[in-house]
C-alpha cells in the first residue's frame, strides 16, 4: 500500500471553490474518513486524488511520488462509488475479472482465477460467482463493487459513500466487513461520507470538511471531545450537541457566546430547574428532552429511570465546551 499527501490543492468550478487550499496526510495503512455535508468538497477531493479532476493549484503525492500530472490508470488507485457500477449482463465472476483483463494490467489467466476466488471468499460471495449482477441483493452488489477494487491490489482505495444507498442493517453489516478487510489487508483507505456513525466506527482518523476546507483532523475521539468549532462539534455525536447561551448557567469564560453540552455532559440533582417534555426509551439508553428557561435540550438518563413527562429536574453542566460569537472554540 502507499500513503497519500495533498499539498495545498484547490479546485474551482466557474465561481465555486469546491476544494480550497487543502493539505492532508493519509499515512500508509490508515483508514481515513472525510466527513461533511453535501457541498463540503468530499467527492471532489477523491476525484483530485484519483486523477479524474486536475487541481488549479497544489500537488498530489501517492507513495511519495508526485502524481499530479498522471492519468488515473498511472496512479494505481481503485475507487468504489455510491452506486454499484456493475455490468448487469455479466456474472459476478465476470464483473470481478473485468479490471484484471485491462490491457494496462495484463494479468495472466491463472492469476485472474486465483485473485477472483480469493476476493470472493473474503467478501463471502463465492456462492454467487455464477449469478448475474441483476440477481443479487443490494448488499451483495456492493460487495461485488468492492471486490472489483480489491482484485486490482491498488496502491490506495478511494470510497465515495459506498454504503449510503443500503438499508440500515446492511450498512451496519458492511461497516464491520469493511473495517475487517482494511485491517487484514493493511490497506490505505480514504472514505468520504456525511454519516457520522460511519466516521466514528470506521476511521483511524477523521477529517472534517467545510466548504472545501479541512477544518479539523484527528482520531474520532479527539475530534468528538475537543472540537475546534461549533461546526465540528455538530458533525459528530448523536444526539447532537446542545448549544445554548453561554451565560445560561453562569461562570462562562470571557468572550464566550455559546456553551456546548453533549447529552452525556449534563448532570442531575443540582443547578437550574427544567421540565421534562419527552422521554425516549431506546433499550440501551433513555433520552430526556427537557425545557430550560425557554431552551430545549437533550440529555441521557439511566435506562431504568422512572422520570416522566412533566417532571421537574435540576441540571448542571459537566465538561462544557465554550465558543465565541463566530462559533470558534474558546479553551480555558
Amino acid at each position: 500500500m502507499a500513503d497519500i499527501e495533498l499539498n495545498a490543492i484547490s479546485k474551482r468550478f466557474a465561481d465555486v471553490t469546491a476544494v480550497d487550499s487543502m493539505s492532508l496526510q493519509v499515512s500508509d495503512g490508515r483508514f481515513v474518513v472525510l466527513l461533511g455535508p453535501t457541498g463540503a468538497g468530499k467527492t471532489t477531493t477523491l476525484r483530485l486524488i484519483s486523477g479524474l479532476e486536475t487541481p488549479e493549484e497544489g500537488s498530489v503525492h501517492i507513495g511519495g511520488r508526485d502524481v499530479t500530472s498522471e492519468s488515473p490508470a498511472q496512479r494505481n488507485v481503485a475507487m468504489v462509488f455510491q452506486q454499484y457500477s456493475l455490468y448487469p449482463h455479466l456474472t459476478v465472476r465476470q464483473n470481478l475479472e473485468f479490471p484484471l483483463k485491462s490491457p494496462v494490467l495484463k494479468t495472466p489467466s491463472g492469476e485472474i482465477k486465483n485473485k477472483v476466488q480469493e476476493v470472493a471468499e473474503v467478501l463471502q460471495i463465492s456462492h454467487k460467482l455464477s449469478n448475474k449482477a441483476t440477481e443479487l441483493s443490494g448488499g451483495e452488489m456492493q460487495r461485488v463493487s468492492i471486490g472489483r477494487a480489491l482484485v486490482r491490489s491498488p496502491s490506495v482505495f478511494l470510497m465515495d459513500e459506498p454504503l449510503s444507498s443500503l438499508d440500515a442493517k446492511l450498512r451496519a453489516d458492511l461497516r464491520i466487513e469493511l473495517k475487517r478487510l482494511q485491517s487484514e489487508l493493511g490497506a490505505t483507505m480514504l472514505y468520504v461520507t456525511h454519516d457520522q456513525v460511519e466516521a466514528m466506527t470506521l476511521a483511524t482518523e477523521v477529517g472534517v470538511l467545510d466548504e472545501g476546507q479541512l477544518v479539523q483532523f484527528g482520531t474520532p475521539r479527539e475530534v468528538y471531545e475537543d472540537p475546534n468549532s461549533i461546526y465540528v462539534a455538530t458533525r459528530l455525536g448523536l444526539p447532537r450537541i446542545n448549544t445554548l447561551p453561554s451565560d445560561l448557567f453562569g461562570a462562562a469564560p470571557t468572550g464566550a457566546s455559546t456553551i456546548g453540552l453533549r447529552p452525556e455532559h449534563i448532570k442531575f440533582g443540582e443547578g437550574k430547574e427544567c421540565t421534562v417534555t419527552r422521554v425516549e426509551h431506546l433499550g440501551d439508553q433513555t433520552r430526556l428532552h427537557v425545557e430550560l428557561e425557554g431552551h430545549r435540550l437533550i440529555t441521557l438518563a439511566d435506562v431504568n429511570s422512572a422520570v416522566g413527562v412533566g417532571d421537574a429536574l435540576k441540571v448542571a453542566p459537566k465538561n462544557p465546551l465554550y465558543f465565541d460569537a463566530d462559533g470558534q472554540r474558546i479553551r480555558h
